[in-house]
């Protein structure tokens, strides 16, 4: 009974105070001081002050600002517009032309940016008025970018990644190579979709680009060089053992301000402005996990985790009737909260299940950010909607209709991992 009025105080609390508006980092740690006050007997000030320092004072924490930085300059930059030019000539003659470019940029993209509201929005200013003036249909551009956005929270280097590594305490190295495959997997089912929606609805697409000479392809492919550097740069140095998640960063941030001198985006104002964005998002993100940590510590002093942990190994539920349940759970969570309150409002909570059922916590994480990914394409709340609801002008409810096939794909990705698990662990093993 005592777990039933712990989630029951937990839950009420945590819908009041969202419901009020209280950001979620503060409505996270009032939560905690309300299990304290009545399911435990130890004093709230003693722990909540030891929690935040041992938290906050965390080596792969230091990551998280210098990738939101990273992509915050790149934001800034002509990147999106050469991926444009550069991928355009190679792909404009694939059935669904230069939709296809929707998902290569968002892909390319979210190598190099690790958001997903980042990527969406960097690849969709340019490439949704392009798509537009060639006579492409709304519901192929808008879907395909809706989708292929969500690639910035699985193709590392991803804020949500670290978020989960840090919460999961698993290393953020091995997540960001256990999401390479899946990453690849879901862009080559998006082109996949794409391909077969133009078979079937070949008005929705103009007649073919003309053939351009091999020549000017390959010098616009020469476009893509700085992005693909930049990707060597931050990913080859982790694959390679020579850099941490924070080093390789570091390397971002410095390759980032590179390509933005190069293309003569960097000045006084662009500087600051990304230095200003990055600050805003570090410490929205930094204050929820600080919450979470709180809010963890509260339920470990009150045995929820475990006795949860108890009951699902008492149901005799295995690891993919757990994985169902929780897929539900989360996309119903989407409806509500953005990706990162959803990893650090239930990590704490469900990696004792996790355990209990034998999972492993790498693979759990991509499983975990491909059900995020859901959540950044599911309405009311889904901020990949927002983003281009402002680049569209468009109803939310008329965007939702385009990204459904998206949002299903995404679900088949889930079926995929859960069935065969060396899509997320195979390259993991090869490299460490």
């Amino acid at each position: 009974m005592d777990i039933f009025l712990q989630s029951a105080a937990l839950v009420v609390t945590l819908l009041v105070l969202l419901g009020l508006g209280i950001w979620v980092g503060v409505a996270l740690m009032a939560s905690g001081v309300v299990i304290f006050l009545m399911f435990t007997s130890t004093p709230v000030d003693a722990i909540l002050g030891t929690t935040m320092w041992a938290h906050s004072a965390s080596w792969t924490l230091t990551a998280l600002p210098l990738f939101i930085w990273m992509g915050e300059i790149l934001y800034r930059t002509r990147l999106a517009e050469d991926l444009f030019s550069g991928l355009a000539p190679w792909v404009g003659r694939l059935p669904g032309g230069l939709a296809h470019v929707n998902v290569v940029g968002c892909g390319i993209f979210a190598a190099v940016s690790g958001s997903s509201a980042a990527t969406t929005a960097t690849v969709g200013r340019i490439s949704l008025p392009e798509l537009k003036s060639r006579g492409y249909a709304d519901r192929l551009a808008i879907g395909s970018l809706a989708g292929s956005g969500t690639l910035g929270l699985l193709i590392p280097p991803s804020i949500v990644m670290i978020v989960y590594g840090v919460a999961a305490q698993v290393s953020v190295n091995r997540l960001f190579i256990a999401g390479v495959v899946p990453g690849l997997m879901l862009m080559a089912l998006f082109s996949g979709y794409i391909a077969i929606w133009v078979k079937m609805n070949p008005d929705g697409v103009p007649d073919p680009e003309p053939r351009m000479p091999l020549g000017e392809r390959l010098r616009r492919l020469r476009m893509l060089l700085p992005v693909v550097g930049l990707i060597i740069g931050v990913i080859g140095s982790i694959y390679a053992g020579v850099a941490t998640a924070t080093e390789a960063a570091a390397i971002g941030v410095a390759g980032a301000l590179i390509i933005a001198a190069f293309g003569r985006s960097l000045n006084f104002d662009s500087f600051t402005a990304s230095l200003l964005g990055a600050t805003r998002t570090s410490a929205m993100i930094g204050l929820i996990l600080l919450g979470a940590a709180f809010l963890t510590s509260a339920m470990s002093f009150s045995g929820l985790p475990g006795q949860l942990a108890e009951i699902i190994s008492a149901s005799g539920l295995g690891a993919p009737g757990l994985i169902a349940v929780l897929t539900v759970f989360f996309v119903l969570l989407g409806c509500f909260l953005d990706g990162i309150s959803i990893v650090v409002l239930t990590t704490s909570v469900v990696m004792s299940a996790v355990a209990a059922v034998g999972i492993d916590p790498v693979w759990f994480g991509i499983y975990l950010i491909i059900v995020v990914e859901m959540a950044q394409i599911t309405p009311p709340l889904g901020f990949n909607l927002f983003v281009i609801q402002s680049l569209t002008g468009k109803s939310i409810f008329e965007i939702t209709r385009m990204i459904i096939p998206y949002f299903l794909i995404l679900v088949l990705a889930v079926i995929l991992l859960t069935a065969f698990p060396g899509i997320a662990t195979w390259l993991v093993e090869q490299t460490i």
